[in-house]
């Protein structure tokens, strides 16, 4: 789905401001020939879950699938102030321009994962996390 696909959840249900940003972010984009694609946006505290499970069974320990995935009541994307985007040519796009829209990767393992960060259009985004286990909000 696209940064303009309202009828999904998914897009929808996103902090408005953070969506604000992805749609001028995603139209200058445009005119550089390159598409956003939301891979993944809002996510129900339910769908959340099922994720956590799957990257405890995938990485072997909670421990390491806290390395990329929240809980539920921990997420961004649960809050709706997280978006993952692809493709890779949206991604190289958005890590030389996104600080102009307010846009940030919080996450130096993953580069898909954008967050809004306003005070990024006159300072430049802040440095990452190396990965959610290091983000003080994430952690219990």
């Amino acid at each position: 789905m696209t940064v303009f696909d309202d009828e999904h959840p998914g897009v929808a249900n996103l902090d408005p401001d953070l969506l604000r940003a992805l749609r001028d972010a995603a139209t200058a984009a445009a005119d550089d020939g390159v598409e956003f694609f939301v891979n993944s946006g809002w996510r129900s505290p339910a769908y959340q879950d099922r994720l956590l499970r799957q990257a405890v069974s995938d990485h072997g320990s909670a421990a390491e699938a806290a390395r990329w995935v929240a809980t539920a009541d921990r997420s961004a994307h649960v809050a709706g102030k997280a978006v993952d985007i692809g493709p890779a040519e949206a991604r190289a796009w958005l890590s030389e321009r996104g600080a102009e829209y307010g846009l940030c990767q919080i996450y130096r393992n993953e580069p898909w994962h954008y967050e809004l960060r306003p005070e990024a259009i006159a300072h430049g985004c802040p440095a990452m996390y190396p990965d959610p286990t290091h983000d003080p909000r994430t952690r219990h």
